[in-house]
């Protein structure tokens, strides 16, 4: 038995939904992802300090890239998904041009900091792994907060990961390809409560 899946709303109808709420609230950062919505909890200062780390990390390891902090994408095997991952890993004009919402061709590498908010279970650690192997994005990066793992998700088939390597904060990890940078850990031990 198949479980069938309605979506909300369209998506026509989430993007006025997002616009109204960045004008009219302050700080509430909407998703649409596999047909639901979602708010994204605002970040704290130690999920802020673990962005800045990240794109300083890339600077100074891939100078060609840019850690992009909120992008939105249009996400989902048929791109009617709406993600803002808390960084996204493209060249660095990828996004030069276009809107809001955008075409996550370029994207090497998607990554999302878990915060306290109830739905993380859901969203960052279920329905966006499989949203990001759907669009195809090369690698999600999952830093979570909450087990002191940073996780790595690669190789996606169009529908999962393929591969999905869990190791603890002040490890160091390989990101696969086209990402392909060793990545030391330890400083994230600093960031979590």
């Amino acid at each position: 038995m198949t479980a069938v899946h309605e979506s909300i709303m369209t998506t026509e109808e989430f993007e006025k939904l997002a616009e109204a709420a960045d004008r009219i609230a302050e700080g509430v950062r909407l998703e649409f992802i596999d047909g639901q919505l979602g708010a994204k909890a605002m970040p704290d200062g130690d999920h802020g300090r673990i962005i800045q780390w990240l794109i300083r990390l890339f600077v100074a390891l891939r100078p060609e890239l840019f850690l992009t902090p909120e992008q939105g994408l249009r996400v989902d095997r048929y791109r009617t998904g709406r993600a803002r991952p808390d960084g996204v890993l493209a060249a660095a004009d990828a996004f030069v041009g276009q809107g809001e919402w955008a075409d996550p061709e370029p994207m090497l590498m998607a990554v999302e900091v878990t915060s306290g908010d109830q739905d993380t279970e859901r969203r960052d650690r279920q329905e966006k792994p499989k949203a990001y192997a759907d669009t195809g994005i090369p690698v999600y990066l999952l830093i979570d907060r909450a087990t002191c793992e940073l996780v790595v998700y690669s190789d996606p088939n169009g529908e999962r990961y393929d591969r999905v390597l869990s190791v603890p904060f002040g490890a160091t990890v390989q990101l696969p390809p086209p990402v392909d940078v060793h990545l030391d850990t330890d400083p994230l031990k600093a960031w979590v409560r």
